[in-house]
């Protein structure tokens, strides 16, 4: 059987047109030699509700795509649209990347493992000692996951939904062990006595504007790592970076997610480096513009 060259791709979600995402795997694609197109699908640009998904879903299985990235805000309401969940995935009741094969819908989560491997990188000699996660959400899951990986002792969890947070310290004792996450009722509790702040909502987006704490609870000891990648530098990566805080921007996450995607779409591995020194460029072009 022959080997296909051309691959359909796309991001489900809302508020997505400045995504960096088509561009990094399409960039890839052709260095591999492939008619790799990638498609938003953005809820807001199409004018329609949240409810939509099972019709957007359906369509882009119906065109012949390989699959579709998914973000905010349907990284757990696609869950039950699919036939089956990697470990991964089940794991953490959230899925970034939907895999279209064999008339069948597989979900997987590939943001866990950007975030890691980003930390890693970014920031290596990072107290991990204690740290505060805001948002419990479909990305903060990952990131929470990711965390204890890192070797994250104490992981505080915030969330508007406070049931929410408290679900996740729940399944990630269960994962890792008990005392390792703790739900806390506001960010002000947790802050005096962690060594750092991961940030895991959409807050700081253009269309979410602000921070998702008051600006002097940070302090220079502190390290600062963010989600949000629109803009690279968010009002809380600023805020930290003022104050003399190492910080941790988004694009790495979004990067090493896209490396994994890539390679669950169209089987072929890609080059990491190639697809970081990608995001830099569009980053640096988006500054000048």
């Amino acid at each position: 059987m022959t080997e296909t060259s051309e691959f359909q791709v796309g991001l489900i979600g809302a508020d997505i047109q400045l995504s960096k995402t088509p561009a990094l795997h399409m960039r890839e694609g052709t260095a591999h030699g492939l008619d790799y197109r990638y498609e938003l699908v953005d809820i807001h640009a199409r004018k329609v509700e949240e409810s939509a998904l099972p019709d957007l879903l359906a369509e882009l299985e119906g065109r012949g795509f390989a699959g579709a990235n998914i973000t905010h805000p349907f990284k757990q309401a696609v869950i039950p649209l699919l036939d089956d969940l990697s470990e991964d995935a089940r794991r953490l009741g959230a899925v970034n990347t939907v895999v279209f094969r064999g008339g069948k819908r597989f979900g997987h989560n590939t943001d866990w493992s950007g975030f890691y491997e980003s930390f890693q990188r970014g920031l290596p000699d990072a107290k991990r000692e204690r740290a505060l996660l805001i948002g419990a959400g479909g990305a903060g899951v990952a990131v929470a996951h990711a965390a204890l990986k890192l070797g994250i002792a104490r992981l505080d969890i915030f969330d508007q939904d406070k049931a929410r947070a408290g679900s996740l310290a729940k399944a990630l004792n269960a994962r890792f062990g008990e005392d390792r996450a703790f739900a806390v009722e506001d960010p002000a509790q947790s802050m005096p006595e962690a060594d750092g702040l991961i940030h895991a909502t959409p807050m700081g987006m253009p269309a979410h504007p602000g921070m998702p704490l008051e600006a002097d609870l940070i302090e220079p000891r502190h390290w600062v790592a963010d989600i949000v990648y629109m803009p690279l530098v968010t009002a809380l990566l600023a805020a930290a970076k003022a104050k003399g805080c190492a910080v941790l921007p988004g694009g790495g996450m979004a990067v090493f997610q896209a490396v994994g995607a890539f390679r669950l779409f169209c089987g072929r591995e890609p080059d990491a480096e190639r697809m970081s020194a990608h995001f830099t460029e569009l980053c640096r072009a988006e500054a000048v513009a």
